[in-house]
């Protein structure tokens, strides 16, 4: 890209998009997302007692399928009210970085008054 008037400078542009927010998803979005979780613990929970049905005469199994459906409702909701941990926000602040206009080294000129 070139500028008018004295020389032309050419400059490399690099077009990836830049990443100005670390921004939480969505309220809407982490809702849908909490709900399917969910939805898919509770489907578990159907075959788990039908299953226990089909091994009616096996007790131990039956017993074992029915023992696994009992607490998937309560970890189901434990994990759908569970929000994501927040992430720890880092301050971001502007620092400049001082720049002399002159060097630091002035000769001192003595008078003798």
């Amino acid at each position: 890209m070139g500028r008018s008037g004295g020389g032309a400078v050419k400059s490399e542009r690099d077009d990836t998009p830049v990443l100005i927010t670390e921004a939480a998803q969505s309220h809407d979005d982490d809702l849908a997302a909490r709900k399917r979780k969910y939805l898919i613990m509770m489907a578990m929970r159907l075959p788990c007692l039908v299953l226990a049905g089909v091994f009616h005469d096996t007790w131990v199994l039956a017993l074992v399928f029915i023992v696994i459906s009992i607490p998937l409702p309560w970890i189901a909701v434990l994990i759908a009210n569970d929000r994501p941990p927040r992430k720890a926000e880092q301050v971001n602040r502007y620092e400049r970085t001082p720049t002399a206009i002159e060097g630091g080294n002035h000769p001192v000129i003595e008078s003798e008054a």
